[in-house]
């Protein structure tokens, strides 16, 4: 370990007070450096969608202060292996995106990461990283993520752990290489210079932390809060899990070439130690195998444990997600060639689906261990269009518009699923910008009726967007999950609904596309309706106030039908009747733990 290193700080030296400083000073820094990734990158899935994130580590690359995104592994690691810390200097910069060699630090071939050291009186202090979903890195099709992929070439341009700045001078020739395999290049420029700066802000933030506090408190600090993290995490853990082992299963429904369902197959033991201690075992090694198609996912060992972190910490402003979530873990068990650890070359790019799922069966593990974890939620929905639009000039220009759309996330023990989330703190793009951006006209933007499961509290709602195709022709790709298995209700309450593509809906030449699929050609004219699906519900619906139920039929969640049938709410005239309400919910069905396509006590398979 480099001597210079901040890891040997006196233990102590970070009083409580200070450490509260540190740490929203910290946060405040990684803020900002999100700030400047947003104002000035140039393509829509980082300006529009917000699909960026940063991160700093202490001074031997432990995740100290984190985004609240539960997919980041090991991200230093890779770095270390090719460029040791002892041989950093100040100046330096270090880029990759290679999956496979960051043993899914980064899970697809289009998430760039940056990072670069930060030291302060020639002592290396720690690190910042910069991380963004670049649209278009070359591969098979334009934006680089298709369902008909069958290896990672097919997805664009694999960057090992670069150095791209050595002291403060840029490798300007690695840059255009990576430029050139991009159809979009001008985007890319203009993203990677945003990573770059956001970067450069982050080393200059926490240079003045480290100055204002010294080396030695700062580093105690960062210490304390993975500690802190740790602490939290396994104490939950002992008082959700008793001893023994907990199993879950969950499914996604295909790959896009023919093949599925997957099935995830998570189970975590609480056992004892020799020495009297709790030993907490995570393992997937029942998932099922790879698939040929791209819904592979190269599970970081860090993630189980970071995702389980992210229910135990709760948004509690106090704490921060980072290292201490997947140390919480003493162990965790993948097994290579299934779907959760795929061989070289499987293809990574829809692996978001499969992570959706993930993280909802990491809430049913969580729930068959009586933790009260929320109901399942929808894989947000990605899609890419790909064509040519006539300019006013009358010229013919290409166009990408990658665009992820919103779900309905499940409910929780206490409140309703949230409406309309694509993911964590990312966001649909409005209208007015997509109308400016792209060839396309919306004719219907809203909440999708009755796509939310029904329970006490009731699942969050999909999204319904109707387009207008004014682009010459396009070629279309969508992914769209849960459809054969919807999101799952919980303790009574029912499984959300499922999202579908249409093509000139309600006309002769209606066309449904197949929810994971690619090569889809529109033309000017068409008319694409995307919805997606809902939340599962929690808790059973006829507990759910009466009152409740009306205002989601007048707000356009629920048809009064299904508050009929599935609450047994009697909705008439925009007023609830008492009295055959009174009837309906005197007949009370009978229900199960879990709830997909019917009430059942498991869902393992």
């Amino acid at each position: 370990m480099d001597t210079l290193s901040a890891s040997n700080s006196t233990a102590g030296a970070c009083d409580p007070v200070t450490l509260e400083i540190v740490r929203g000073a910290i946060r405040a820094a990684q803020a900002e450096m999100e700030a400047l990734i947003e104002r000035t990158a140039i393509s829509a899935f980082i300006r529009e969608k917000k699909d960026f994130y940063t991160a700093l580590f202490d001074a031997d690359g432990v995740m100290a202060v984190g985004s609240n995104l539960p997919v980041f592994g090991d991200i230093c690691g890779p770095v270390f292996r090719d460029f040791p810390p002892e041989t950093m200097r100040e100046g330096d910069l270090y880029w990759y995106n290679d999956c496979y060699g960051s043993r899914g630090a980064i899970s697809h071939s289009n998430d760039q990461v940056l990072v670069a050291p930060v030291f302060h009186d020639g002592r290396r202090c720690g690190f910042v990283m910069g991380w963004a979903h670049f649209s278009d890195i070359g591969g098979m099709r334009a934006g680089s993520i298709s369902p008909d992929t069958l290896d990672i070439f097919q997805e664009g341009i694999i960057v090992p752990p670069t150095k791209l700045i050595d002291a403060g001078v840029t490798n300007e020739a690695t840059l255009r290489i990576f430029f050139r395999n991009s159809r979009f290049p001008a985007q890319n420029m203009g993203d990677m210079r945003a990573l770059m700066a956001s970067t450069a802000l982050g080393v200059k933030r926490i240079e003045e932390i480290v100055a204002r506090f010294g080396a030695d408190i700062v580093a105690d600090a960062l210490s304390q809060l993975v500690a802190r993290t740790r602490k939290l995490v396994r104490t939950k853990l002992a008082e959700t899990f008793d001893y023994g082992t907990h199993k879950f299963t969950d499914a996604i429904d295909s790959d896009g070439h023919g093949n599925g369902p997957f099935h995830l197959r998570l189970a975590l033991t609480r056992e004892k130690t020799e020495g009297g201690d709790d030993k907490f075992v995570f393992d997937a090694t029942a998932t099922d195998d790879q698939s040929p198609g791209p819904v592979n996912l190269l599970l970081n060992p860090d993630v189980p444990g970071t995702a389980l972190s992210m229910f135990y910490l709760g948004g509690d402003p106090a704490q921060v997600c980072n290292a201490g979530g997947p140390q919480a873990l003493d162990e965790v068990r993948l097994r290579e060639g299934s779907l959760l650890w795929p061989k070289w070359p499987a293809p990574l790019g829809m692996r978001g689906l499969t992570l959706m799922r993930f993280l909802a069966a990491v809430n049913g593990l969580i729930n068959v261990a009586g933790g009260k974890a929320p109901a399942a939620h929808s894989a947000y929905v990605i899609s890419f269009m790909r064509g040519t639009y006539r300019t006013l000039e009358g010229k013919l220009e290409p166009f990408l518009m990658s665009d992820g759309i919103g779900v309905g996330w499940g409910a929780r023990a206490s409140a309703d699923g949230t409406d309309a989330v694509y993911f964590v703190a990312q966001e649909n793009y409005p209208v007015e910008f997509l109308e400016v951006g792209y060839p396309v006209r919306l004719r219907t933007y809203g909440i999708l009726t009755d796509s939310c499961g029904a329970g006490r509290w009731r699942g969050g709602c999909g999204i319904v967007r109707e387009y207008d195709i004014l682009a010459e022709e396009a070629m279309l790709a969508v992914r769209i999950d849960s459809v054969k298995n919807p999101p799952w209700g919980m303790a009574g309450g029912m499984a959300g609904g499922t999202g579908r593509v249409l093509v000139n809906p309600d006309t002769n030449h209606e066309r449904h596309l197949q929810p994971l699929s690619d090569g889809n050609m529109l033309k000017r004219g068409d008319i694409l309706r995307i919805e997606t699906g809902g939340g599962g519900g929690y808790g059973h619906p006829f507990d759910r106030p009466p009152a409740s139920v009306l205002d989601d039929v007048l707000g356009g969640f629920v048809t009064a039908g299904a508050a009929k049938e599935l609450y047994g709410v009697a909705i008439d005239s925009d007023e609830i009747d008492p009295d055959l309400t009174r009837r309906l919910r005197a007949k009370r069905p009978d229900v199960k733990a879990f709830h997909r396509h019917g009430y059942v006590d498991s869902l393992s398979t």
